[in-house]
Order: structure tokens, then sequence, then C-alpha cells
């Protein structure tokens, strides 16, 4: 993105933010559609046992995939600082080096995929009735793992170009495709659990292929058969830079994992009751994101490019705007989560008991919007400067605090000790990243 192609005015940046933010955001409400109509499906069969088999297959299956969700932020961050250093060559090298990790990586865990299962339903404790489906599920699903990684390089690439309806078409081929083969393969083939899974694998490959068709312009043959291709996409400090990135982000997110996983195994000891309306209140919790995402995905794709071209006006004129739309949303968020957040609960379950108590913890929802927007924000800000350390490191230090906090609180005021905890955990990540911004700024010279 050259200089001439930056917003102009005030009004022209929040113009461009909120283009770039609502097909992220329209994508992403899409996704929870796909697992409602999987269990829809799956639950017009006789036997629960199915519904129970494709419930935890694709539940081993979204924490697995989400621990490389490091391909998509990275291939933004590298991406669209080279759109806005004006070298699609660069552009080009970013988006080939992702998709080669890509294929590795899915290809390794299609190798793996013997003790990487056992050890998965080892940790579920599926139970003897269900662990021959959910094997059958697994080994059908993990063989869209290199195409599931493929469209996390896409995804990043697009929302690096700062492509987002194309982001968006390529969501909806995705999820679209699913819905119909999961009711094609299920209701029509007579297929049970084993159905699902292939239509997984069938809708991840066919967005892979459009996605690939999409960018071919940054893959064209002729750069592919340049003489010492792989020395020049891999030079010694793109190397370096590939995996201090990706590093970095794919331990950000396994302490990102560690934290719900803590916040899950503690509620565990307040009971089974307490514990379906933490699962609850939390699952409300992630899907905020689906609307935070596509102003953070904007301030990736727009400061990113602003860092790649050096202009830190714009980059803080990037910074100002997504954040002022990102809080806005948040606030949106808050007064929808206040207003029907018991009628939410009541559709999500019909135990009396669970509804009460979720609704006893409603405030910690209906506050979590505003505190958790800056760890959103300041993220999508600093994985377009591809400054991923500190995005690390700030987790990290969060999350010990959260830890030891809910130690201390959890005795004296039980549940609301650790529900207070987690949003400590939230407030900080944004607060550590807010600090490291002047130094952000710095690097601009």
């Amino acid at each position: 993105m050259s200089a001439e192609k930056f917003p102009a005015t005030s009004r022209e940046w929040h113009w461009r933010v909120l283009m770039l933010a609502w097909p992220i955001i329209l994508s992403n409400l899409s996704v929870p559609l796909v697992g409602i109509v999987d269990t829809a499906v799956v639950g017009q069969l006789e036997d629960a046992k199915y519904m129970g088999a494709v419930a935890i297959g694709a539940t081993i299956f979204s924490s697995v995939f989400w621990v490389f969700g490091f391909l998509r932020m990275g291939t933004t961050g590298f991406v669209s600082q080279a759109s806005g250093a004006n070298d699609s060559r660069e552009v080009s090298f970013s988006l080939l080096r992702a998709l080669s990790i890509a294929v590795v990586l899915g290809l390794l865990l299609i190798l793996l995929q013997t003790p990487v299962g056992w050890l998965s339903l080892s940790l579920m404790g599926a139970g003897e009735t269900l662990n021959p489906l959910v094997e059958e599920y697994f080994s059908i699903r993990v063989m869209s793992a290199p195409a599931v990684f493929i469209n996390y390089c896409l995804l990043g690439a697009l929302i690096g170009l700062q492509r987002m309806r194309l982001a968006l078409v390529l969501q909806l081929v995705l999820n679209g495709s699913n819905l119909l083969l999961d009711i094609f393969f299920v209701l029509y083939l007579g297929w049970d659990s084993d159905g699902v899974a292939m239509a997984s694998v069938i809708s991840e490959c066919l967005a892979a292929g459009i996605g690939l068709w999409a960018l071919r312009g940054y893959l064209k043959s002729e750069l592919l058969r340049e003489q010492h291709l792989l020395k020049k996409l891999y030079t010694p400090e793109s190397v370096r830079a590939l995996f201090e990135v990706n590093g970095n982000l794919f331990l950000r997110t396994l302490f990102l994992t560690s934290a719900f996983f803590f916040f899950t195994s503690q509620g565990a000891q307040f009971g089974v009751v307490t514990l379906a309306a933490n699962a609850i209140l939390i699952n409300l919790l992630q899907m905020l994101a689906y609307g935070l995402d596509g102003f953070a995905h904007a301030a990736e794709a727009l400061a990113g490019g602003a860092y790649g071209a050096k202009n830190k006006t714009a980059f803080q004129q990037a910074v100002r705007s997504s954040s002022l739309w990102a809080l806005v949303m948040s606030v949106v968020i808050a007064v929808l989560y206040f207003l029907f957040g018991d009628w939410i609960i009541s559709t999500m379950t019909v135990n009396p008991e669970v509804i009460a108590v979720a609704n006893d913890y409603m405030p910690w929802l209906i506050a979590s919007p505003v505190i958790s927007v800056w760890c959103y924000q300041l993220d999508g800000i600093f994985i377009g400067a591809t400054k991923t350390a500190v995005m690390r490191n700030t987790v990290l230090v969060s999350l010990v605090v959260y830890v030891v906090l809910a130690y201390l609180l959890i005795p004296v005021m039980g549940n609301q000790g650790l529900w207070l905890s987690l949003m400590v955990f939230m407030a900080l990540r944004g607060f550590t990243l807010a600090l490291a911004y002047p130094r952000l700024l710095t690097s601009f010279g």
C-alpha cells in the first residue's frame, strides 16, 4: 500500500475500517451455524451416540487446529507489511513460505494421527461406546489438516492484502458447502458421524482450491520456475523471521489455551451445575470475539500496511480509527448481553438450576466485552507489526498473575473469585500491550 493509497482524512479512515471489518464479522457469524447444523443433522439419527461422537471429535479438532492459528496471524503480518512497502514479490514469497509450512505441518499431523488421536481420546474420556465412532471420525477428519492449514494462510494473506470481501466469500464457501454436504451425506446417503467428518474434509479442500485460484496472481508460474527459487525463498533472514514470528505466536496460543483450560478445571470443583453454567458463559464470552475480530483484523491489515510503508502517521491513524470502532462494538455487545443475556442462556439449556447459576454470574459476561476489547485490538496491532515476542511475553505475565490470583481468591470468593481472576487476565493482557505500544512507535525511527 503506497502512501497515496492511505486515506487522506479521518472520515476516510473510519470508512476504510468499517469496509474492512464488516465482511469478517459477517463471515464469523457463519461459523457457529456449522456447529448447529452438524448437531441438528446428526440429531436426526435414532442413536444419540453419533451426536456424542461428533461433539467430541469436533472439540478435538477445534482444539488441535486452533493451536496452529499462528499460520493465519503470521501470514497477515508478513503480507500486510510487504503490501504496504509495495513489494509484490515479497507478498508472493511470504505466501509461498506460509503455504509450504502449512503443507508440511498438515502432512505431519496425518503421519502422527495415531499418537495424537490416542492422546486426544485419553484426555476426552469418551468411553467404550463412543471411542470407535470418535476414532472413525478422527481418521477421516485428520485428512483435512493440509487443506485447513492452507486455508489459514490464504485467509491471512487476504486480510493482509485488505481483500476482506474475498475472505468473506471463501469462508461462506467453506461453511456453506459444509452445511450442504452434511445434509447430503447424513440425511440422503444415510451415513452417520463419518458423513459429518467427510463433509468437513471436502469443504476444506474446496475452499483451499478456490482460495489458491483467487490468489493465483501471487503464485505465477514464472515465479515458481525461477532459478534457485528455494535459495531466494528461504534466505537466512526470512527463515529467522518466519520461525521467530510463528514460534512466538504458537507459544502465545498455548498460553491462551492453558488459561481457559485452567478456568474449566478450577470451575469443576464447584459441582456439575456451576461447571455447566461456566461453560455456557465462557462460550458466550468467546463468541464476542466474532464481533471484535472484525476490527482487530482491520487493525492487522491497516497497521501492518502502514508499518511496512514506514508511515508512522498512517499507523497511528489506523490504530485510532480501528480502536474507536472496536470500543463501539464492545459497548454494543455489552448492551445486548445486558438486555438479552437471560434469554440467550435459556435457549442454551432447559435446566433451571444451570439457568439460575448462570444468571448469577451474568454481570461478568456483561462487563467482559469492554474489558477484553483492548487485548483483542492490541493483538491485531502487534500482529500487523509482527512484534510477536511482546505478545508472547505479555500473555505469559498475564497468565502467571491470573493463576496466582485465582488460587488466592477462590478460597475466599468461590466461583466469583475465578471469574474476577479471568477478567483481570483479560484486562492485564490489554494493559501490558498498551505499555509496550510507545516502544512500538519508536521502531519507526
